[in-house]
């Protein structure tokens, strides 16, 4: 008899009414919005903080370029000093308790001027805010020294020309390095939700094999059901109730968006909409505006493609990182003992995350990348971050076969472990005992 439905039933069940399933469920994207929320609001507080930066300025001439210019850095207030020396601009800046004193030493040639500016504070300050000084720095002292050199400043900033490459097919797709970047972000966010998919619903089978087999209920109930429907049956109860969570986070979360647009009246679809309307007429001004690039961005995706792919790949490779962690929970008696055996099924995925984020934007099409989209173990985050880039669907079809194949074998394998691993009790298994149980 096929015990099958009733087992995907009863592992179903048993998830989705479990108290901390349901709290969790309707917790989570409250959590991942109060951390949004919270991130955002400490971001804005430190970037208000206002400063209070002493110039001492040797040199009488440069130090007005802070003062001429505030807009960049409107949080932060210039103090010029004069008639007085650096020991006592050290005392006194250090007595009012400012930020800090930027110090301007006098030198004959402006290139020496350039190595002697020196920044004293009673704190490190921050990579953003000496960077910013030393733009504003660096760009009055280049134009002092075209003044020196007899350039005209005004002639060489008439003669810039900003250059951006329009990049399109010989099909006539137009594509930019912000549309490539987006692609990027959308395969890397696909590949991150089934990376920690994988690891917080594998870990979910595991337990749920250890703890039924540290109870003996495993004993009861292989009595009537080969091993081989048990570990299906667990796999694809727990990977519906984990697919029903995803959905309900996915409704909160999208509900919590438009209760966000509301409350602080931002209409997201129609601003989208006005985007995509005003792209015809700013594309010629050369004026784009970053709504359009948005809606550029969007129809630059084959949102079709991703979709489908996101599915078939999301669930292929859940499947046969699942089998793997239901087979270690089979052969191990607590999760303790899982450690040794968790590094072989968590190293293909950390390797997938990190090929398709420094190999896809390089070359989504070179060797390296297309190679990993092929491998079953990295091809379900490697090949969803390659398609936003146009990947054949040939290509996507063989990738599908070989991971859908390898699962085959998978499952084979672990029922082998399961078969013998789930009546093992008080020894703590190494890979070569785990290698015999295959050929029994």
């Amino acid at each position: 008899m096929n015990h099958l439905p009733l087992i995907i039933k009863r592992e179903y069940l048993t998830k989705v009414r479990n108290k901390s399933f349901i709290i969790m469920t309707f917790l989570s994207p409250l959590i991942m919005i109060g951390l949004g929320t919270l991130i955002f609001y400490l971001t804005q507080l430190n970037s208000n903080t206002e400063r209070t930066i002493s110039i001492l300025d040797e040199t009488g001439s440069i130090a007005k370029v802070f003062t001429e210019n505030v807009d960049e850095d409107s949080n932060t207030k210039y103090n010029i000093l004069e008639g007085i020396t650096l020991e006592e601009a050290k005392k006194q800046v250090e007595a009012a308790e400012e930020y800090g004193l930027l110090y301007i030493e006098k030198k004959e040639a402006i290139e020496d001027i350039s190595t002697h500016i020196k920044f004293y504070s009673e704190d490190s300050p921050s990579v953003t805010f000496i960077s910013r000084l030393e733009r504003k720095l660096s760009k009055k002292l280049t134009g002092d020294a075209f003044v020196s050199n007899g350039v005209d400043v005004e002639l060489v900033d008439k003669s810039k020309m900003d250059v951006t490459i329009v990049q399109e097919s010989f099909t006539g797709e137009r594509s930019s390095k912000y549309v490539n970047y987006s692609k990027l972000g959308f395969g890397l966010a696909a590949g991150y939700l089934l990376f920690m998919f994988i690891i917080i619903y594998g870990n979910m089978i595991m337990r749920s094999v250890i703890e039924e087999k540290t109870n003996r209920i495993i004993e009861v109930i292989i009595s009537s059901v080969k091993p081989v429907q048990l570990l299906m049956g667990k796999i694809i109860g727990t990977s519906l109730a984990g697919v029903t969570q995803f959905l309900m986070w996915v409704t909160l979360g999208g509900i919590a968006i438009l209760v966000f647009s509301a409350v602080f009246g931002i209409d997201l679809m129609g601003a989208q909409a006005q985007a995509i309307e005003q792209q015809a007429l700013l594309a010629d001004a050369g004026d784009i505006s970053t709504q359009v690039k948005i809606a550029e961005i969007f129809q630059s995706l084959p949102l079709g493609n991703l979709v489908v792919a996101f599915f078939i790949f999301f669930i292929g490779g859940y499947l046969l990182y699942s089998s793997l962690y239901a087979a270690i929970g089979a052969a191990v008696d607590n999760e303790t003992d899982t450690q040794q055996f968790m590094m072989p099924i968590i190293m293909p995925l950390v390797l997938a995350v990190y090929v398709g984020g420094f190999t896809v934007l390089e070359d989504p099409h070179g060797t390296v990348a297309t190679v990993f989209s092929y491998i079953p173990f990295t091809s379900p985050v490697v090949m969803l971050m390659r398609i936003p880039f146009g990947v054949p669907i040939w290509q996507q079809l063989i990738s599908v076969l070989i991971l859908y194949i390898t699962f085959t074998g998978t499952v084979w394998f672990a029922s082998k472990i399961y078969r013998v691993g789930i009546l093992m009790y008080g020894k703590k298994p190494s890979y070569k005992e785990i290698f015999k149980w295959l050929k029994y």
